[in-house]
């Protein structure tokens, strides 16, 4: 990717973000809920939804996963955009990723899930146990 094309994608991000990170700001840090989302379509959801984690993040740090991402994970490329270090972006993602909360994509099966499997005959008592004792 062109470092134009990174650096027009960062500004159109900073400029989409400007409306959330204001939200953010009035806030002053605090959690808040959102109660009514409404789509361009026209269509309201009510209910009480709390904004997502990288939503959260200051305007600055939305920028920079933004670019993050954009340079596939590449911190050469981020020390270049924004003329700073290894150490320095390695120091920001790691204060980022501490906010973040991890989510799960690959659970463990419960111990209902292995034993029904177990009565199925889809694995034997042996594989079970491992299972079961955390070793697949």
């Amino acid at each position: 990717m062109r470092d134009e094309d990174i650096q027009g994608t960062t500004l159109d991000m900073t400029e989409r973000a400007m409306d959330w990170q204001e939200l953010t700001n009035l806030t002053r840090g605090q959690p808040f809920v959102v109660e009514r989302v409404r789509l361009a379509s026209g269509v309201a959801i009510e209910g009480e939804f709390e904004p997502p984690q990288l939503g959260q993040l200051s305007l600055e740090d939305q920028v920079f996963v933004t670019a993050f991402v954009r340079c596939h994970g590449s911190i050469k490329e981020m020390e270049r955009i924004f003329g700073v270090s290894y150490p320095t972006i390695k120091s920001r993602l790691n204060r980022i990723a501490q906010m973040l909360d991890f989510v799960e994509t690959d659970p463990a099966p419960s111990r209902a899930d292995i034993i029904d499997r177990l009565r199925r005959g889809e694995i034997n008592a042996q594989q079970a146990l491992r299972e079961l004792e955390g070793r697949t």
